[in-house]
């Protein structure tokens, strides 16, 4: 598609309430889902945080790798094994997600970054003591953390030198003895909420809320977070949609100015709801 010259520059007069909100304001982004696997996709997001961060808005990008890991022990001969829609993490397997989202993919990221001009770090919960864990409901997920403790004078340092941090969800215990995997939205929610972010956006594989699930038009572009209960009672929350719903709401109850579940399969979709009047997805308020 071509533009006039008039039409780019009515986009940019458009962005610039928004580049002026956000200035110096911290963004926490879950990235996950097909834009992660979809190279064209996952271009498109590269770029949106390259231009966010180059507007002045601190990005802080929270990453998963659940495809990766689960091609990684497909290859080890070894089954991927979920329970309520959380991995099952034994030894074996915490070594696989320790090596992928930590090595592999958090540093593809910081590769892709920067090949589109930026200046990226690979971080972990384990660097700084930045997420502190407990094994998660007494063991019955292995190695899955609870969140006890955020630390992200890491982030900041990174941030404060001019680098977009490039978060990997693995955390270390409380005794110093185990590394623990943990939910990346979840994660992703406690670090915005500790660091005061003015947004929460989870990237997803759906339009976001939806009245009836099979039908996007009826999409609910804002909650507040005193409805969630609501909806959960009438069945429009429910399965895999609870968990990352309850992330936004703790995420905004504990400090978070808004959160956003939206649709990764949306090209720039980032940009959209950042810098538009149009938006995507959900909004949690």
């Amino acid at each position: 598609m071509n533009f006039t010259n008039m039409e780019r520059s009515e986009v940019l007069v458009k962005a610039l309430p928004y580049i002026k909100k956000f200035f110096k304001k911290t963004v926490v982004i879950k990235y996950g889902g097909n834009a992660m696997i979809n190279n064209e996709l996952k271009k498109a997001v590269m770029t949106d945080i390259m231009l966010l961060s180059l507007v002045g808005i601190n990005v802080v990008l929270v990453h998963g790798g659940g495809p990766e890991i689960d091609d990684y022990l497909s290859k080890m001969g070894k089954e991927s094994k979920f329970v309520g829609g959380l991995r099952y993490t034994d030894e074996e397997t915490m070594d696989v997600v320790q090596m992928v989202l930590a090595g592999k993919v958090n540093k593809d990221l910081v590769r892709l970054l920067e090949s589109e001009g930026g200046k990226a770090i690979g971080l972990s919960g384990l660097d700084g003591g930045m997420i502190c864990a407990k094994q998660y409901k007494g063991g019955e997920l292995g190695f899955v953390g609870d969140i006890t403790k955020i630390n992200t004078a890491v982030i900041d340092d990174a941030i404060n030198n001019g680098y977009i941090p490039v978060v990997a969800t693995v955390a270390g215990g409380e005794d110093a003895d185990h590394v623990y995997n943990i939910n990346a939205d979840t994660a992703a929610a406690r670090i915005a909420a500790e660091m005061g972010a003015e947004k929460l956006i989870l990237m997803t594989d759906i339009r976001g809320l939806l009245k009836d699930k099979d039908d996007e038009s009826t999409l609910i572009p804002v909650v507040n977070v005193s409805e969630v209960m609501a909806l959960k009672r009438q069945g429009i929350i429910k399965g895999g949609m609870i968990p990352k719903i309850d992330c936004c709401v703790e995420a905004v109850r504990r400090g978070v100015s808004r959160a956003h579940v939206i649709d990764g399969r949306i090209p720039h979709a980032i940009i959209i709801e950042m810098l538009s009047d149009e938006g995507v997805g959900t909004m949690f308020v």
